[in-house]
């Protein structure tokens, strides 16, 4: 839609779960237009996230959910920026792991942020973490998945702590595959697909399990 436009940060660093350490790259999505915008997810570095946004207002930081590569650098972020940073209560455990001494604004299932022109939409959708929300702007067709729905399938549940395999199927199937088929998902880790590209899938994912 005229006015908005989606700039995309990648950035690498270590995701830790359960004593386990991955090296993994991270989308950063900056949803907005020339004067304010919001930024999705603070993986690993804030340096390029500053220099993409620029000098435009930052009306917050919202986190698709809190495992710590998602939310490395929220705070600096949230100093460098004076913006809020909002996730789901639901990962609070989580993020209490990685910033103990610092809080967030909670996000709220179907809730709505004005960017624009347009209103970005929360879906809480549980599964990979009990917090996860994928963002949905419907005016361009566009969400931004986090961790739920990447190219090939649902986040990773896989017996790690907080996931649940049906539970994320079920949001994917209540949530997200509901929407447009012609609706680009942007994802937190690797290439975007679309809601028609991944909704055939359903019943393969179901039966192998991830």
């Amino acid at each position: 839609m005229p006015g908005l436009s989606i700039d995309h940060v990648l950035t690498h660093g270590t995701f830790a779960l359960d004593g386990g350490e991955w090296e993994v790259d991270n989308n950063i999505w900056i949803v907005g237009d020339e004067s304010e915008v919001f930024v999705i997810d603070a993986a690993h570095d804030a340096q390029p996230i500053i220099e993409a946004v620029g000098n435009r207002h930052v009306k917050g930081i919202l986190c698709t959910h809190a495992h710590n590569d998602h939310i490395t650098v929220a705070p600096e972020l949230s100093r460098a920026f004076d913006a809020p940073i909002w996730v789901h209560p639901g990962d609070d455990m989580l993020w209490t792991d990685t910033h103990p001494e610092l809080s967030h604004e909670d996000l709220a299932d179907g809730q709505e942020f004005s960017i624009a022109g347009a209103s970005l939409r929360v879906l809480n959708t549980p599964g990979h973490s009990p917090g996860s929300c994928c963002f949905y702007l419907p005016e361009a067709n566009e969400l931004f998945s986090g961790d739920t729905l990447f190219q090939g399938g649902p986040g990773a549940t896989g017996g790690r702590s907080y996931t649940s395999f049906p539970t994320i199927i079920d949001s994917i199937r209540g949530s997200l595959l509901t929407l447009p088929a012609e609706t680009i998902v942007h994802t937190g880790h690797g290439d975007h697909t679309s809601i028609g590209a991944e909704a055939p899938h359903l019943e393969e994912w179901i039966r192998r399990g991830y």
